[in-house]
Order: C-alpha cells, then sequence, then structure tokens
C-alpha cells in the first residue's frame, strides 16, 4: 500500500512539476487520492490544458482513540485544491468572458479543469529560426549546390517582341563549373539588395508614409468608425476585399503594390477579433489566386504568351475556370478561419502571440482588449481626420491608376509617396521635427521587410552566379519529351512548381522558360495557351508560400507571423487548388 502511494505521489510531482507550478502547490496536492492522476493531458497537448482531481477520497487514517478520523478533514476537496492550483500559479485565467471551467472528460465522471490559453502552457524551448535565417540558409545551401550540379547554359538570342535575350531550344552546352564559396554567399545579399533596390526603397517609403499618416490618429478614427459601422457583418470584408486583389492581381499582376496594404488591413482585423493570418491571408491570398487565374497579367500572362508566340487572350475561357474555382476554395477557406477563430481564438494558428499583437497592432489598453475585443464607441471625425483620410485614400487610387494606365514603376510609387506624406504633415499641421521623426521611424518598421526582399533576391544571384539554373533547367526539359499530352500538362505544372521556387519573379521565369518547352509541347499535342495557364498557374501557386519571395516573407514580416505558421494555414488550400488545376488543365485537353 505504502508503495503504492509512493507511485502515486511521485506521478503527482512530476505532472505538476511539468505544469511549472512551485513546490507549495506541490505540496498542497500531495494528500490528493493516492492513485489520482493530474495533469492527464499536459504533456501530450499543448493547445489546452487538462488538470483531472481526484473525486474519491482514501481511506481515514485512525485517530489514537482508534476511531477513524473524518475523510472531509483529510482530504482538500475538489474545490479546494481547485483553488489553490489557481492561487498557486497552476492556472493564469483569462479575465471576464473565458475562465476556466469544470467540465466531465469524456467516457468518465470525474470532473475536468480547463485552461484554454496557450500562455498557460510551458513554451518549447525550440525556437524555429526567423525569415532572415531562412533566407540566408537557403543561400547557403544554393551556393552549396553549386558544387554537385554541374555547369552549363543555353545559346540566347534576342526577341524583338519581349525586348531581351531568350534561351534557343537545343542549343544547351556545357561550362567551366564556377562554384560559390563563402565570399559568394556573403556577397549575395548585397548584390540582391542591389538588384531590387527599388523595391526595397519603395518599402521604406511606405512605412514612413504611413506612420506620418497613424501619427496624426485619423487611421485608428477611421478605423473604429469603420468596425462600428460593420458590428455584427465584419465577415463581410474578407470576401469583398478578396475578390477585389484578385481582379487587381488577375488584371494587372498586383503583388509588389499589396505590401502597403498589409500594414492597414491587419490592424483592423486585430481589431474585429480575428487575427494576422486572417489580414495577410485577405490579402495576399485574394491578390495569389488572381495570379493564379490571371487573363492580362503583364508579368506573366503577357510576357509568357510572348515567349510562346501566341496571343495572350488564347485560353482566357480556361483561366477563367481556374480564376472562378480557385476564388470561390479560398474565399470559403479564409471565411472559415476567421468564423472559427472569433468564436474560439484558441483555434489561431498564432494563439500565443494574440496578446502581443493586440498590444502592437491595436496600440490601445490590452487587457480592455483582451476583455472586450477592442470594442470602443466610435469617436466622431474632425475635418482634418476626414481630409487626411481622403487624402490616405487617394494615395492609393492613384498608385492603382498610376500602374494600370500610366506604367508606372516602384520609382514612380515611391515619389507618390513622399509627396502623400508631405500633404499629410502640412494638412496635419505637424512640425518639422515631428514629421521627419515619424517619417524615419516608419521607415525603420519596414527596414526588415527591405532585407528580406534583398535576401531573396541574393538566392536567385547565386544561382545565376553558379550558372546551375540553366541545368536544371535542361534537366527538367528532357522529362518532359515524348509524354503523353494529358501527362504532359501535368508534369509540366509540377515542373514549374519547381522552378518557380528557384526563380519567383514570373516575368524571369517565363522568358526562361516558355522558348525552351513550347517546342515540346507542340511533340506533345499540346496547345501552347494550355502550356501558358499552367505555368501561370503554377507560379501565382508558389508565390504564396515560397520563402524566396520577397512580397511572402515581407507580409508574413509586417504581420509577426512565423513562416511555419503560414504554412500550417495555407498548405490545405493550395492542395485544393493544385488538385482543381490538374483537373481543369485535364479536363481542356480531352474536351
Amino acid at each position: 500500500m505504502e508503495t503504492r502511494k509512493a507511485k502515486a505521489s511521485f506521478r503527482i510531482l512530476r505532472c505538476l512539476r511539468s505544469c511549472r507550478l512551485d513546490m507549495n502547490t506541490i505540496r498542497s496536492a500531495r494528500t490528493a487520492k493516492a492513485g489520482s492522476h493530474l495533469g492527464r493531458n499536459c504533456s501530450s497537448r499543448r493547445s489546452r490544458t487538462c488538470y483531472t482531481l481526484a473525486a474519491a477520497r482514501p481511506a481515514a487514517p485512525a485517530t489514537r482513540s482508534g476511531a477513524p478520523r473524518a475523510a472531509s478533514r483529510q482530504t482538500p476537496s475538489l474545490g479546494s485544491l481547485g483553488k489553490v492550483l489557481l492561487q498557486r500559479g497552476g492556472f493564469r485565467t483569462r479575465p471576464a468572458q473565458r475562465s476556466p471551467r469544470l467540465t466531465t472528460s469524456t467516457g468518465s465522471s470525474e470532473p475536468v479543469l480547463e485552461a484554454d490559453d496557450e500562455e498557460e502552457i510551458a513554451q518549447p524551448t525550440f525556437k524555429l529560426p526567423g525569415a532572415l535565417t531562412i533566407l540566408f540558409l537557403l543561400i547557403v545551401v544554393v551556393a552549396a549546390s553549386t558544387y554537385v550540379i554541374p555547369a552549363g547554359s543555353f545559346t540566347r538570342e534576342m526577341s524583338a517582341a519581349l525586348g531581351t535575350t531568350v534561351p534557343v531550344p537545343g542549343s544547351y552546352h556545357s561550362v567551366p563549373s564556377t562554384p560559390q564559396g563563402i565570399v559568394a554567399v556573403l556577397i549575395a545579399p548585397v548584390l540582391g539588395f542591389a538588384a531590387s533596390l527599388d523595391t526595397c526603397f519603395f518599402c521604406l517609403m511606405i512605412g514612413g508614409f504611413l506612420n506620418v499618416v497613424n501619427a496624426t490618429g485619423a487611421v485608428d478614427a477611421g478605423i473604429q468608425r469603420a468596425l462600428a459601422a460593420l458590428k455584427g457583418r465584419e465577415d463581410l470584408m474578407i470576401p469583398i476585399l478578396m475578390t477585389t486583389f484578385a481582379l487587381l492581381g488577375a488584371g494587372m499582376g498586383f503583388q509588389e503594390e499589396t505590401i502597403p496594404f498589409y500594414s492597414i488591413l491587419i490592424p483592423v482585423m486585430v481589431k474585429a477579433g480575428y487575427d494576422a493570418v486572417t489580414g495577410i491571408g485577405t490579402i495576399l491570398l485574394g491578390a495569389g489566386i488572381g495570379l493564379i487565374g490571371a487573363l492580362s497579367n503583364p508579368f506573366a500572362t503577357v510576357i509568357a504568351a510572348d515567349a510562346a508566340g501566341i496571343s495572350f487572350l488564347q485560353g482566357s475561357d480556361v483561366r477563367i475556370a481556374i480564376l472562378v474555382a480557385s476564388w470561390a476554395l479560398t474565399v470559403l477557406h479564409v471565411t472559415r478561419y476567421a468564423k472559427k477563430i472569433k468564436e474560439d481564438p484558441s483555434q489561431s494558428v498564432v494563439f500565443e502571440t494574440r496578446r502581443a499583437d493586440l498590444a502592437h497592432f491595436v496600440k490601445e489598453d490590452v487587457e480592455a482588449s483582451w476583455r472586450e475585443g477592442g470594442a470602443k464607441k466610435p469617436i466622431k471625425l474632425t475635418l482634418q481626420q476626414k481630409a487626411i483620410l481622403i487624402l490616405f485614400g487617394s494615395t492609393f487610387a492613384i498608385m492603382i491608376w498610376g500602374v494600370s494606365m500610366g506604367g508606372w514603376g516602384m520609382n514612380d510609387m515611391s515619389a507618390l509617396f513622399i509627396g502623400s506624406s508631405i500633404l499629410v504633415g502640412l494638412v496635419a499641421r505637424q512640425e518639422e521635427e515631428k514629421f521627419t521623426t515619424s517619417f524615419v521611424a516608419g521607415a525603420q518598421d519596414l527596414l526588415g521587410v527591405a532585407l528580406v526582399i534583398g535576401l531573396a533576391r541574393g538566392i536567385v544571384q547565386v544561382m545565376s552566379d553558379g550558372m546551375i539554373t540553366d541545368t536544371i533547367l535542361n534537366a527538367m526539359a528532357m522529362q518532359l519529351d515524348g509524354l503523353p499530352n494529358v501527362i504532359f500538362i501535368n508534369v509540366m505544372y509540377w515542373l514549374q512548381v519547381a522552378l518557380s521556387f528557384l526563380v519567383p519573379s514570373s516575368s524571369g521565369l517565363a522568358v526562361l522558360t516558355m522558348p525552351i518547352v513550347s517546342p515540346l509541347a507542340d511533340f506533345s499535342a499540346v496547345p501552347r495557351h494550355l502550356l501558358v495557364t499552367a505555368f501561370q498557374a503554377a507560379n501565382g501557386l508558389v508565390n504564396i508560400l515560397t520563402p524566396t519571395s520577397g512580397v511572402v516573407m515581407g507580409a508574413l514580416s509586417i504581420g509577426r507571423v512565423p513562416f511555419t505558421k503560414w504554412l500550417k494555414f495555407c498548405l490545405p488550400l493550395m492542395a485544393q487548388i493544385a488538385a482543381v488545376t490538374m483537373v481543369i488543365l485535364s479536363l481542356a485537353l480531352l474536351l
């Protein structure tokens, strides 16, 4: 009997220690029933802590007179032991609306005390690396591969239609190996940053502009007014915004241009009771499905069609089918997730950082926001705030017009944000010191995003300098030769997926691959417009989740979302979209 009690006591101590209770709590629990099990799930489930307390009491020991001592005075009751656990640190309860509760575990009559906050669980000691570390490690891996993969190159000729050189089919030949060593690895970020300097500077100007606007308080006031108007209908924001970004992506290839919207929408979503992943998904997935089923994307559809020697309007019916199917799947995925986490925030993939996200994005009393969901009485907008919001919205409207109609590039958009920042400062009557301080602080906030974009470009730089890009392309093209048409188009789709991880630039990959694979498609009786469709669908899919994309890693950096959490959220959806795309491509050949 004593041995059994000792073993039970050891189990109790082990479970309580694993849940980070102090020694006083452990001593208080030693009088629990021998053989009872505390912490049934504390080591197996990190999303929920469950303490199962003994409902029965042990036999009472005899007193000096020989009479058994009252059992109720020997063992703490369930309620008292639960209070000890709560008071001593066993639980940190969520204020007001979600306090720990007593329930009954499935298949048992034992009462269970539950606590739902991720913060209550001991966090794992291992932490995944951040975006910059992941990208630098990829540079190292690619550099190491230049010692293994033979160097090679295609002969290139000038294309009058594209205004650049394109590879000549069948001209692949070996060249002297140029392995990339430690020096090349260290120089790659510098060269990548230089090659993407206009995009990086664009990010810094966006950060400065947004912080100048935020310093006026106009955006916060506007968000509160918008949430008050949408109260009870916040979920309508998601399909409306996703449809808007999908149309921009499908028509104009919006991708880098979405970067300024993350800093605007993520706080709105967090304040509405969702999370940062919902905000990122609304923009990145919305624009991404537009790229997957693009109709006139000048950076993918048009360039790929020109490189394949066809009109970009050919195959529009197939692309529309892919676009509609992808849109339906994506909107359903994001709205379901948003509804789920609004009803139960513990279901969020970034639940462990919920309080920190509230503090960072909402900029208000975190405890009040935690209890009340960030709700406040909407404040009345002043005339000055209305003018700033009009100027704020007009800036983005002008940017969209400039990109779609005026042929603007990154430099033009950067100039727009500089000019708009000055106008906002004048309307808000900000002092010169406050204006410059706010602008610099905002640019500093997005400096990490700019570095991410530069590092991502550095990966491509190492591949190019190591002369292995054409070798990989030639090896993949050889696998396609002579395949039946249905197999050819699906294999081609997945080869483009693989290549898109290495070359995330849609225009760069189009120029690189289309001249090589187009003649192969002719031999397999595959129309070239399906080749273009497979290319853009694959490239658009990968540019939603690849760590080599500066837009993806930049968006995650703004939202403070780890890359692995983003994969957990979007990979099931990407698998569904890939399956639907393959079905549509196959049917287009068979029907």
